[in-house]
């Protein structure tokens, strides 16, 4: 017989999210508690208009708040004969909520449709699991911005289409990927405030609640009793009023899932280049504390690293779903909506494991300036190759100087030789260009460009907000 225990996730194969805050902020037991928050929230709404009473409200919220009286297994079992878990919690709350008054279980799910507490406790568990999401994001832009400072003129190899290209710096690489951390904490807080509740009854038109209320005999022929309604239970999720109910307007689900996935891509960023930069043969950067092998014990890989890679090529699939179902039939969809639920939840794991794995990440990796600075001159002054040709357009012409420096440039790959030595060796370069100006050209250090002055442009946006203008 199969145990509970058989059927636990537990992130076996997950380690990315395993043991994160994301993890547990949207567990089943997670997901239990938002639905009974938004089952005791839509009561306490209904009794602050007078459409319930006080007594009933107390009772929905202390019934609500004995989550272990709620077995998500047992839930999940009993929902496949409606196809969502909210039917057998309604009959397992209004159970509890009889026990202590026996007149307000009439008021438990009053006037709501299955998918009003299961769309606002979703944006429950995406509110609460972006918290921790969006502390990591900080701590890792705070640990890359003291990296781009500290490394603000620190030359290495810029690459291009995987081979060297011209010089750079480590700031202005850590600047950039400070940058797209930024980028993905904006549009995370800006998707997290705007998160919002869900209510409009069976068709989105709040009818039902209308129709308790007139047959109780209080507020049901004011109209606008359901857009009352629906601000007084945005106030008691937390969560933000929507302009209309949103069973098939997905836009909420849209929004979040594309913030997931820039961030999944955004910390993927730097976790590639990690990967690349750590390299035996590159050995530019490493990981604070690498992981072990199961076969070779002199290794340490970058972990961290290949875990927010992994996440960062799962996110954008899963993104995928959550766009297809907002092609959603009717004012209730069968199967759109039933499909967002598991790839949400997969995508707000990911995304928190990664954000939590790049704050250590960011905050333990080692920069070796020297190894950098050797893989620079290990290519014989071809990187400078650019800039010389721009030097020497003005002694030159443009067309000979471009013709001059890839002779030059040939020669040294093929032979071996410093580019220095190949062009001195050109009488086109020989007769124009003395030998220690000539040094000073093909020295890496020289050709930085506008880097440092970049990185501190970049340092200049708040940690928190949009980049400064002025």
């Amino acid at each position: 017989m199969t145990s509970p225990d058989d059927l636990a996730d537990s992130g076996l194969l997950s380690p990315v999210r395993v043991g994160s805050a994301a993890e547990s902020a949207t567990s089943d037991a997670a997901y239990v508690r938002a639905m009974l928050d938004a089952e005791a929230a839509l009561t306490r709404a209904q009794a602050a208009l007078g459409l319930a009473p006080a007594a009933a409200a107390a009772a929905v919220t202390a019934a609500a708040a004995d989550t272990a009286r709620y077995d998500a297994r047992d839930l999940a079992l009993r929902a496949r004969s409606g196809g969502n878990p909210v039917i057998p919690l309604v009959a397992a709350l209004t159970a509890a909520v009889a026990e202590r008054d026996p007149a307000a279980a009439a008021y438990v799910h009053r006037g709501a449709t299955s998918q009003d507490i299961l769309d606002t406790a979703t944006m429950l568990v995406a509110a609460r699991a972006l918290g921790p999401v969006l502390a990591d994001l900080d701590r890792t832009a705070a640990h890359l911005a003291r990296a781009a400072a500290e490394h603000r003129d620190t030359p290495m190899t810029g690459r291009t289409l995987t081979q060297a290209a011209v010089p750079t710096t480590f700031g202005l690489k850590a600047a950039g990927w400070r940058a797209l951390v930024l980028d993905a904490r904006d549009r995370l807080a800006a998707v997290r405030a705007t998160l919002p509740a869900q209510l409009g009854g069976a068709a989105g038109t709040l009818a039902a609640f209308h129709a308790f209320a007139e047959a109780d005999g209080t507020a049901g022929a004011e109209p606008g009793l359901g857009v009352r309604l629906l601000a007084s239970y945005a106030a008691e999720t937390g969560l933000a009023p929507p302009t209309l109910p949103w069973h098939t307007l997905r836009t909420p689900i849209a929004d979040l899932a594309s913030a997931l996935a820039f961030t999944a891509g955004a910390l993927g960023k730097p976790a590639a280049d990690v990967l690349v930069l750590s390299r035996t043969e590159t050995g530019e950067v490493a990981e604070g504390s690498g992981g072990g092998s199961s076969a070779m014990p002199h290794k340490a890989n970058p972990v961290r690293a290949t875990l927010i890679a992994a996440a960062a090529r799962q996110v954008p699939a899963l993104a995928s779903v959550l766009y297809g179902s907002l092609t959603a039939e009717d004012e209730r969809a069968a199967g759109a909506w039933h499909a967002e639920w598991q790839p949400l939840r997969e995508a707000l794991r990911l995304v928190g494991g990664a954000a939590r794995d790049a704050a250590e990440l960011t905050g333990g990796l080692r920069v070796d300036a020297r190894r950098m600075r050797d893989n620079l001159d290990a290519t014989n002054g071809l990187v400078t190759a650019e800039h010389l040709a721009a030097a020497l357009s003005a002694l030159i012409g443009r067309d000979e100087a471009k013709q001059a420096v890839s002779r030059a440039a040939r020669r040294a790959t093929r032979e071996g030789r410093a580019l220095k030595d190949t062009l001195m060796a050109d009488p086109a370069v020989s007769g124009v260009l003395s030998e220690e100006r000539l040094r000073r050209l093909v020295d890496p250090v020289n050709h930085l460009g506008a880097a440092g002055a970049l990185v501190d442009r970049a340092l200049r946006r708040p940690a928190a907000g949009k980049e400064e203008t002025s």
